[in-house]
């Protein structure tokens, strides 16, 4: 079954070398042009940008008080605040959810720039054979761990050991200049591909946390457009049908938060597919313990402005930027290892927020969060994919939909021709979302005479499991 408001579909959600690694990112690969040349017309096109051949200036930086940012420097940087989510080609996934975020009145986002994929573009064009390799990495089997292993290492190699062109570089160094130099910094990866309503890529590529210094963050800047070709990034595209040579590599780089508390908010339930069910996991310090299983976190789920379930875990582990760069756990002291790392109040006025990303994306969200001083920062937010999908209803009522796949036993999508065969052939009218379609049941159900001979026929002719979630809802 699928509820179309109180989703009720069971579903489950698959959710370094230096001193200054940590997780929460992705990343990105591209083609690029040779030094001497400007791209060519057609990709600034496509990039959005003017064509008439004239080099974009540089702008001054804005700062809008709340915000920060920096604005556009040539083609190779652009400032947070100056991208949105119709530009994945530019900035990749993590960069245009971002981008479009900090301009959501009462969303803040940590102050940053973009290394555009056209910076990528311009480091793989200095690789000469990497078509060659990348023709070799597509024919791959993608259950051929070994080979990709094997080859995607070395491109990895390459990637990070070629210089950053003089133009890219001096770009990085403007960007940093406007924002602050001494600051610390989050490198993180944010490719063209990731952070899809149908695939997400999380986990698949770097991000670094607590980065210091114009060369460190030169060099992360490298490892993040390198690790588009990790073994688990290569193997996904493949598993999915994604073309390696389609996909390009941006790099999000923000000024670091040092929060109190750190975590996770799904605005669905991603274990029940429950539209309205919030569910928020939360831990002390920064969220590389969380995310990388270090510890257990405090566990909530919200409906509306009310917290229906809670559970809070003993957080031994923590983990924290250090002065002078990077990260390291740390021990919680004993007596606050029980303790909640939000408060009521703020696990719902967290929530709050994520409803109104939700609103703005216009689909269930998986959000990256930040406490720091009592004020939330999103540093991610990505569509949750693995919701099981249901019909748009075109009314403010509650629905329920019993799945015609799950009655013939077919629970794959199906494809167009038998989605119309179906509808035309059916005697009641039939819903689709995500290749699936679906009955509404709902005034069979809220009328007595007919509830009990639907579920009747749900348990002895279709699919019992189906009767007993009504039974039991």
């Amino acid at each position: 079954m699928a509820a179309c408001r109180d989703g009720m579909a069971a579903t489950t959600y698959a959710t370094v070398p230096l001193e200054l690694i940590s997780h929460w990112g992705a990343c990105g690969k591209a083609r690029v042009l040779p030094q001497n040349r400007r791209p060519d017309p057609r990709m600034d096109e496509e990039m959005g940008h003017d064509v008439r051949g004239d080099p974009p200036g540089q702008r001054s930086a804005v700062d809008d008080g709340r915000l920060g940012g920096i604005a556009m420097t040539e083609q190779y940087v652009s400032g947070l605040h100056e991208v949105d989510e119709t530009q994945h080609a530019l900035v990749g996934g993590k960069g245009a959810h971002l981008g479009a975020l900090s301009r959501v009145e009462g969303i803040r986002v940590p102050a940053g720039f973009c290394v555009t994929t056209l910076a990528f573009r311009r480091i793989m064009a200095e690789v000469p054979w990497i078509d060659d390799h990348l023709d070799q990495l597509s024919r791959l089997n993608p259950d051929d761990r070994e080979a990709i292993r094997t080859l995607s290492a070395e491109i990895r190699r390459t990637i990070e050991g070629t210089a950053l062109p003089a133009e890219v570089a001096a770009a990085i160094t403007r960007a940093l200049t406007q924002l602050g130099e001494r600051a610390a910094y989050a490198v993180r990866s944010s490719a063209t591909a990731e952070d899809l309503p149908t695939a997400s890529f999380a986990g698949q590529q770097d991000t670094y946390l607590n980065v210091m210094g114009l060369a460190a963050i030169l060099a992360h800047v490298s490892r993040c457009w390198a690790s588009l070709f990790t073994e688990r990034a290569v193997t996904y595209r493949q598993r999915n049908g994604i073309d390696h040579r389609t996909v390009h590599m941006a790099v999000v780089v923000q000024k670091m938060v040092l929060p109190q508390a750190a975590g996770v908010l799904f605005t669905a339930d991603p274990v029940t597919s429950n539209r309205k069910v919030a569910s928020v996991e939360a831990g002390f310090g920064l969220g590389e313990a969380l995310v990388s299983g270090l510890v257990n976190a405090d566990a909530y789920q919200v409906r509306g402005e009310e917290i229906i379930h809670r559970a809070i875990a003993t957080k031994r582990l923590a983990v924290h930027a250090l002065p002078g760069g990077g990260t390291r756990e740390q021990a919680i002291d004993p007596e606050r290892q029980e303790q909640p790392a939000l408060t009521d109040a703020q696990v719902v006025r967290l929530v709050r927020l994520g409803r109104r990303v939700e609103a703005h994306f216009g689909h269930p969200q998986d959000i990256e969060w930040c406490l720091v001083d009592d004020d939330f920062q999103i540093v991610q937010s990505r569509p949750i994919t693995t919701l099981f999908p249901v019909p748009e209803a075109d009314d403010a009522e509650n629905h329920v939909y019993a799945s015609v796949g799950h009655q013939q036993m077919m629970t794959d999508a199906m494809k167009p021709l038998g989605l119309s065969v179906w509808q035309l052939t059916a005697l009641a009218p039939m819903r689709h979302a995500g290749g699936r379609l679906f009955v509404d049941v709902t005034r069979h159900l809220a009328s007595p005479s007919s509830r009990a001979a639907l579920l009747d026929a749900l348990g002895t002719y279709s699919d019992p499991l189906m009767r007993e979630g009504l039974l039991h809802r």
